[in-house]
């Protein structure tokens, strides 16, 4: 093996995964661990009556552009240690996905891209708003200033915005039929914040919000 591969087993492929990228890291400080591929030797195989195993075995190769952002300088700050999150995440999911992070204002926004995202989603989307709400609270907890962070896959925050728009639309109509204030799921701010401009200029109904980080949720009310 070069210094730019590592071949490593673990009990799961997902635990080999990561026993090679802990291996890269150690060599090369700085490493964008979402470059980083992955060849699967074997998948292990439990022996009979749980006695005994074949450990998984994967094979992971850095590209050398990679090494080359790793001596430019990586992100650093929150942004970073979110991407190193999330990269960390989805390799033991055993997803193969490419790991970038944008930082806009109070927002960080890390988006996975990969033929096997869907696996990081989930079923109704339950997978990533678990990872998003993990990283939401760790960022508040590390930092004074708050910022959002946003988890997005194959552009499922996208698709959660028209639900969420579709969502407020519904409770708006809920409201003005019955006179009653309507709370809603606990979102993020990011997410609140698609509620309340959706129905800002809705006729009839207004919004708030209530509670605390991280179960901060929006409340649809008549408008007095």
């Amino acid at each position: 093996m070069s210094d730019l591969t590592v071949e490593a087993t673990g009990e799961t492929v997902g635990e080999a995964k990561w026993a090679a990228l802990r291996e890269l890291e150690q060599r090369h400080p700085g490493l964008d661990k979402s470059a980083v591929r992955f060849e699967v030797v074997s998948e292990g195989e439990r022996g009979l009556l749980g006695v005994g195993y074949t450990p998984a075995r994967v094979i992971a190769a850095v590209p050398p552009d990679a090494l080359e952002a790793a001596a430019a300088g990586d992100d650093g700050g929150l942004a970073g240690d979110m991407r190193y999150l999330v990269a960390r995440i989805v390799s033991v999911l055993g997803v193969d996905a490419r790991v970038d992070v944008h930082e806009d204002g109070d927002t960080i926004t890390v988006t996975c891209s990969g033929p096997d995202v869907g696996l990081l989603i989930g079923r109704h989307g339950q997978t990533i708003d678990a990872v998003q709400y993990l990283l939401n609270a760790a960022a508040h907890r590390a930092q004074e200033e708050r910022k959002d962070v946003v988890v997005d896959a194959a552009g499922y925050r996208e698709r959660r915005r028209a639900t969420l728009e579709s969502l407020a639309v519904r409770t708006a109509q809920e409201v003005l039929a019955t006179g009653g204030r309507v709370e809603l799921e606990p979102m993020t701010s990011v997410e609140r914040k698609v509620v309340h401009l959706r129905l800002q200029d809705y006729e009839g109904v207004a919004t708030t919000s209530e509670g605390t980080e991280p179960n901060r949720y929006v409340v649809v009310l008549p408008d007095e």
